[in-house]
């Protein structure tokens, strides 16, 4: 049997390289790591969040065999902030609090980088963590919005980094070699796929592409054009915050339609 091609090889590892970035899941393959390659798994976010998704939907299902929508929402909620290490949340905290409490960009720069948690951060993690909680609970096709949320979230970071600048420390910053320029080409791959689940879904939810395209395309321009407008362009905090706050559009424009 012909061994794989060295481009199969290197898009498979930087497949599990996207998952064990995004998860705590175990990556069960060997990685030849590269900041190369580190780029460029996140072509498979979208991917990664479609797998995800499918996590969450399914324990739903189990859970629901037991409690009330509610009481399955909200431990599928703590499922999910353990197994990706609340990374997202962490992201959208630092944010409120750099952009709520700093004055010039290094100010807001410094404050992102604290690892220690603000008035700011604590209030819109309430509200971002309760919200999602009563949007969920408040959807006519509750599994179906818990498989795509995630997938459809995770395009919006990539049109940031396609789009925006990278401002930061690059000697300190953790998220750099994930957050260097993201190619066009990959860029599509990704849209299409995203776009394509979206399309499939519509089946049960005939406006589902229109939602899933307002809400990827309003995030990433509104939320862009703050972020080029207060630091210049973006952070890998603000990647993390892009993807809570494409979630929450989705499911505040689902409830609406």
């Amino acid at each position: 049997m012909p061994s794989p091609s060295p481009t199969l090889q290197r898009e498979w590892q930087a497949f599990w390289l996207a998952v064990g970035f995004l998860t705590r899941i175990p990556m069960p393959v060997r990685i030849d790591y590269s900041p190369q390659l580190m780029n460029q798994c996140s072509l498979y976010f979208p991917l990664v969040g479609l797998l995800l998704g499918a996590l969450y939907a399914g324990l739903f299902l189990l859970l629901g065999q037991f409690w009330s929508p509610v009481i399955a929402i909200a431990l599928v909620l703590a499922f999910h902030l353990w197994l990706t290490g609340c990374f997202h949340e962490d992201g959208l905290a630092d944010c409120a609090d750099g952009l709520g409490g700093g004055y010039t960009v290094e100010d807001k720069l410094r404050i992102m980088k604290d690892s220690r948690i603000g008035t700011y951060g604590t209030a819109t993690l309430v509200v971002a963590l309760g919200l999602k909680l009563v949007l969920l609970l408040g959807s006519a096709h509750i599994a179906l919005a818990l498989l795509l949320a995630p997938c459809l979230a995770r395009l919006t970071p990539l049109l940031l980094m396609r789009y925006l600048d990278y401002v930061s420390d690059p000697d300190r910053s953790k998220s750099k070699p994930v957050a260097e320029t993201f190619s066009a080409d990959r860029l599509l791959v990704a849209t299409l796929f995203t776009l394509t689940v979206a399309l499939i879904a519509s089946a049960w939810e005939g406006y589902l592409v229109l939602w899933a395209l307002l809400a990827i395309a309003g995030t990433a321009l509104v939320w862009g054009r703050l972020l080029k407008r207060q630091l210049g362009g973006y952070t890998g905090d603000t990647l993390g915050a892009s993807v809570v706050l494409s979630e929450l559009v989705w499911l505040l424009l689902m409830a609406a339609g």
